[in-house]
């Protein structure tokens, strides 16, 4: 096909090859392909010095002309004269050298990806006495027929920037005058010649929505940073910090009393909700995915754009603003990351070149059931890289304190919700999928080894070995774990008739039997209150008082239970209908006294929980827990102690399951002198019963509960209460 044709019709691979200018023998010889040019001639970039005009070449829009006493350094622009219009550019087909410069390094390190892939804005130092702004496109289609880039710039006409291919695998062009704002999109051809849908980029660090979706030109490096304080305060230990996480749905939260505006912005959240976390006690915000996301109804957890912050809130310098405030408020930010899955939407990842470049190419391995999304293929080195970069990425430059990762256990089998026939075991007819294995460790490594003040969360459903033990011990990296075992548990318990739990006893207990085997976080997080579970306080038995009761007992146990904790919206105002993505959590409900109740016993929890070293210090460690009493089924009583990491200080917990009091109640305790009481979560200031319990309690020399002393102590009806002695 002659090249005219290719042009044409968008299917040419190497148009370094024909297009820009080269000189041969003392000619210098230039070729632009122009669409909807009528005149076009050669300038030099600097002077402005006429170098010639070029003439339309077989009746096409290929435009030639040869010269001679060329400058070889010649930076050259173009005049063109249009049926409507006369405009200036830069040749991009003259920049050969340094698109190319994209890709020869990109597979040394993972952030690598993020640094030359995508549309980088670059200054380019020419020889002249300014530096020309461009734009360097990069993206990996390594089976495409041919590539190019589509926008607002070009009316969207992909015969007008095709790009060229590397030996990589990469499609590379350097486009100059494109700024930050602009939008474009990827126009590939398969194999075979045929068009696909308009791609996304895969790297594109901003995007728009429906119907688009097109990446958006955005510059990485302007915004500035203002909380180095607390990048160097969160380098501390974290397992003997102390840590609640506010688990929240952005477009949920709260819904603007703008009718005109269906979300709050990244602005408004910082002027709403960081200082309500702020006032709530809270130490850290997780934010379900916001990595760009096609369908609302998949709260983020099916990410297209992973390298853009949803557009739904702002641009990504506005969520970079929001993370920035929620640090100089003393607030970490976590966000839920998705490298399980990702949908099959036309302008995304899946058969990206019209091959299986990112997915698993075998639906045993590269289709999941449940979800009716791709795979990655954790067995290829270009999307282990694309997946580890992305890690990195958030934490560069959001400055993201902590990746929780979702569905880890979905990656780690292979026969993860797949009957017997529908899965590929591994090499030694086993179901461990140790290609994703070897990319978690990966991923885990480099975060830590890069961000000493980041942190990883696994969010592993099963009892699969040392998900939170370092790597070097043969674990896969991560800093902690989420503890769905206590989670299932103790709700299941919990919503129990008090009546029946003393046949339930083992359930609330069963926990600490393997709660020192993993850095656990406790999470009753939004899995457990949408697709017909419920609302936390709508899973408690009785009547209202006792709905609410049981709510704050339960609460009050979660936190003396060793593990750091995470609560998620709405739990904390007794939420009571279940979480709906498409509106507002019930604020409405702290116009009562209930509620209003609920709110303050959260707020106080994460107080003492915060200020007080025996609640955090060893919440992963054993010689900081001890059960005083785990077996009084009858009563459905537990009493437990929580100690600082010097010993100096202790915390008794009990909790009494049952709406019957117990006056007089015994406890042992392990040290002479006055108990002081932390919290009563029948206080009437909860909305609870108010029932009489002394302030500070005496120890007497009587051993009980295997306790050299103990404590008398009138028990309110489903409560917890938490008692302090420090030497």
């Amino acid at each position: 096909m002659l090249i005219e044709e290719q042009l044409k019709h968008a299917n040419c691979t190497d148009p370094f090859n024909y297009l820009g200018k080269k000189t041969n023998d003392g000619v210098t010889e230039f070729n632009v392909w122009l669409p909807g040019a009528k005149n076009v001639s050669v300038f030099e970039i600097g002077s402005g010095k006429n170098v010639g005009k070029l003439k339309r070449k077989n009746k096409t829009d290929l435009f030639s002309g040869q010269f001679k006493k060329v400058k070889e350094d010649l930076v050259y622009g173009l005049k063109i004269e249009t049926k409507d219009t006369n405009y200036e550019v830069i040749d991009p087909y003259q920049f050969q050298d340094q698109a190319f410069h994209a890709v020869h390094y990109v597979d040394h390190a993972p952030e690598n990806v993020y640094q030359q892939l995508g549309a980088q804005l670059l200054s380019l130092d020419v020889g002249l006495d300014k530096n020309i702004e461009v734009t360097r496109f990069a993206v990996f289609a390594p089976n495409a027929k041919a590539v190019s880039i589509i926008g607002d710039f070009n009316f969207w006409n992909g015969s007008c920037h095709p790009m060229q291919k590397t030996s990589m695998g990469y499609w590379v062009l350097i486009v100059p005058g494109l700024a930050a704002g602009q939008r474009y999109k990827y126009q590939i051809k398969d194999s075979h010649g045929n068009q696909l849908p308009h791609k996304a980029d895969p790297v594109g660090f901003s995007a728009e929505q429906y119907p688009s979706h097109a990446s958006i030109i955005f510059n990485q490096y302007d915004y500035k940073w203002n909380d180095a304080k607390w990048i160097e305060k969160a380098k501390s230990d974290k397992y003997r910090n102390a840590m609640s996480i506010y688990e929240v749905h952005l477009g949920s939260w709260k819904r603007p009393s703008d009718p005109k505006k269906t979300y709050l912005s990244y602005r408004d959240l910082v002027d709403e909700l960081i200082p309500y976390v702020k006032d709530m006690g809270y130490t850290h915000i997780e934010v379900l995915p916001v990595s760009e996301f096609p369908f609302d109804g998949s709260w983020g957890y099916q990410p297209v754009g992973m390298f853009s912050p949803t557009s739904r809130f702002g641009d990504p310098n506005e969520f970079k603003f929001f993370v920035d405030q929620c640090h100089q408020n003393d607030i970490g930010v976590i966000i839920d990351w998705v490298p399980a899955h990702f949908p099959e939407d036309g302008h995304g990842l899946a058969r990206f070149d019209g091959t299986h470049v990112y997915e698993y190419e075998d639906p045993r391995k590269g289709w999941h059931p449940d979800w009716n999304s791709c795979i990655y293929d954790f067995g290829k080195d270009t999307v282990r890289q694309f997946l580890v970069a992305n890690a990195l990425f958030w934490i560069e430059h959001f400055h993201i304190d902590g990746l929780r990762v979702d569905a880890v256990a979905s990656m780690l089998y292979l026969d993860y919700s797949r009957k017997d026939g529908e899965w590929i075991p591994n090499v030694d007819g086993g179901n461990e999928n140790y290609e994703a294995i070897s990319f978690l460790q990966w991923m885990n490594k480099a975060v830590y080894e890069k961000f000493p003040h980041a942190m990883t969360i696994a969010e592993e459903s099963t009892s699969f070995p040392k998900v939170s033990k370092p790597v070097f011990e043969g674990g896969l990296g991560f800093g902690f774990k989420w503890n769905m075992g206590w989670m299932h548990d103790s709700l299941h318990y919990i919503s129990k008739d008090p009546s029946y739990r003393r046949y339930h006893h083992g359930e609330i207990t069963f926990s600490m039997v393997y709660s020192f085997s993993e850095s656990f976080v406790l999470p009753i997080s939004h899995d457990e209150v949408v697709h017909g579970k419920g609302a936390l306080l709508r899973k408690m038995p009785g009547d209202e008082w006792q709905q609410a009761a049981n709510l704050r007992c339960y609460a009050g146990f979660m936190y003396a239970h060793p593990g750091k904790k995470l609560n998620f919206m709405g739990n904390e105002i007794g939420q009571s209908s279940e979480w709906n993505h498409d509106a507002s959590l019930q604020w409405h409900l702290l116009d009562f006294d209930k509620h209003i109740g609920i709110q303050s016993l959260y707020r106080d929890l994460n107080s003492v929980y915060r200020t007080t070293p025996a609640m955090y210090e060893c919440d992963h460690d054993p010689a900081g827990f001890s059960w005083i009493d785990h077996g009084n089924a009858e009563q459905s009583m537990l009493s437990l102690l929580r100690k600082s990491k010097d010993g100096k200080q202790c915390v008794v917990a009990i909790s009494n399951f049952t709406p019957v009091p117990r006056d007089e109640f015994r406890v042992g305790v392990p040290k002479e002198g006055t108990y002081t009481l932390l919290l009563n979560s029948d206080d009437k200031k909860y909305w609870g019963s108010g029932y009489k319990v002394a302030k500070k309690v005496k120890s007497e020399a009587l051993e009980w509960n295997n306790q050299p002393h103990s404590i008398r102590i009138n028990m309110p009806p489903l409560a917890t209460l938490m008692l302090l002695i420090t030497e």
